[in-house]
């Protein structure tokens, strides 16, 4: 049987009298690549930042790789393992992609340095189509190639887990099919993955499992194309005809 990898146990987050993640738990196998979905404000981000470290769990646990993580800030929570893209693009807008994706080598969980450091920044960028363009300065990259820059930052560190929020979110078709083929070949290479997204063709064609949350709950889990046909996540997204 397959390890987790990762276990998240009756995890709870809420913020004044809004519950955006209510007790949800799911476990994501060694090299799977898990997605977790929902309609918007369903709490699905919110999920991703008790798991990286952005928020604590109110209650619950998250425990990666058998260590428990919630609760820890999350410096600690990328050394033990976990790295993330997000729904914004976050940049180190000073610098250019090379020293970009060095800072994910620098401060995760394989911490490199040096000459090691610069050959893995130029192997990342060039997987994620970047090759050449290590020396510009990230500022004056495209929104598509800073998203890029970010997800090679976030493999520098070779997590265990890697969270990719809405990576494909705002890519038009060609590069949506060169996306979709990217993080295919990540899984590939046994990464475990989880990821966050909107684009169902993208859900159905990369992921087994997917878990779906609405209004900060677990609505159903399981395999993707069972999932997805659920009259309950249906609704979740669609909405009652009888409500119009």
């Amino acid at each position: 049987m397959t390890a987790v990898a990762l276990s998240v146990n009756g995890a709870r987050k809420a913020f004044g009298g809004l519950v955006a993640v209510n007790d949800v738990s799911f476990e994501v196998r060694e090299g799977e690549l898990f997605g977790l979905i929902g309609p918007n404000g369903s709490g699905k981000t919110t999920m991703l930042n008790l798991i990286s470290g952005a928020l604590r769990p109110d209650a619950g646990e998250i425990v990666l790789s058998g260590t428990r993580i919630s609760g820890m800030p999350a410096h600690k929570i990328a050394r033990q393992g976990v790295a993330r893209t997000f729904q914004l693009v976050r940049m180190l807008p000073a610098m250019d992609a090379e020293h970009n994706v060095i800072a994910g080598a620098v401060f995760g969980h394989r911490r490199l340095w040096g000459a090691q450091a610069r050959e893995a920044a130029h192997e990342l960028l060039a997987l994620v189509g970047l090759r050449g363009r290590e020396h510009v300065p990230v500022a004056a990259m495209t929104y598509i190639d800073q998203k890029r820059v970010e997800l090679a930052r976030a493999l520098a560190s070779d997590p265990r887990v890697l969270l990719l929020d809405e990576w494909l979110a705002g890519l038009n078709p060609s590069e949506l099919n060169i996306g979709i083929e990217l993080i295919a070949k990540l899984s590939e290479q046994g990464r475990t993955i989880i990821m966050v997204e909107h684009v169902m063709d993208a859900i159905r064609s990369l992921c087994g499992r997917c878990v779906v949350m609405n209004s900060g709950r677990k609505i159903k889990e399981g395999d993707v194309e069972d999932v997805l046909a659920d009259p309950e996540v249906v609704e979740a997204y669609l909405g009652d005809d009888d409500d119009a």
